[in-house]
């Protein structure tokens, strides 16, 4: 058994049917995380973990799917769906990323780590401010903001990235049967 073949049967469908759960739902994951910090607080680890095992399959689908490709007769749709295969890995790079962010803004490290925590150098700023001052970067509500709409343009763009390159691969296979 190995990434290509699982019992001498190809893989890709199996990678494929993975990619087209996983993404989706880490996507729509990140952006209810993003919304709602409180989600986030409360979904902890699970959400950049998600993210990465749908990361993680992405290759593997395509992967399986290069090898497949070269056993299965020339046609412009398999060279199409493989050409698209190949787009959905910067946005599964982009929602683990985002994921990851979003688990370390929303109390991912302990407070020791983070700028102005305890033991950490600094605090509140002064109106002086001083060289072990923190600094704000922008309101919580502008984070808020911005990592939602991040999460929507990736999430979405995943979304659309799978259903393009799922439709593909079933023309590619269904069409002319």
């Amino acid at each position: 058994m190995g990434t290509t073949t699982i019992n001498g049967v190809p893989a890709h469908p199996l990678w494929a049917h993975a990619v087209v759960v996983l993404v989706p739902l880490s996507a729509l994951a990140l952006v209810v995380c993003a919304a709602w910090p409180a989600v986030m607080r409360r979904a902890g680890i699970v959400l950049p973990l998600l993210a990465l095992v749908a990361l993680v399959t992405v290759p593997l689908a395509t992967d399986a799917g290069e090898w497949l490709e070269e056993r299965v007769p020339e046609n412009a749709a398999t060279e199409r769906h493989t050409e698209m295969g190949d787009g959905l890995l910067p946005w599964a790079v982009a929602i683990f990323v985002l994921a990851v962010l979003l688990w370390l803004v929303h109390g991912g490290l302990p407070r020791r780590f983070l700028p102005g925590g305890p033991g950490g150098q600094g605090g509140a700023a002064g109106p002086g401010g001083g060289p072990g001052a923190a600094v704000r970067l922008a309101s919580p509500r502008a984070v808020l903001v911005v990592g939602t709409l991040l999460a929507l343009v990736v999430g979405v763009g995943a979304v659309v990235q799978v259903y393009r390159i799922g439709e593909s691969g079933a023309k590619a296979v269904w069409q002319g049967l």
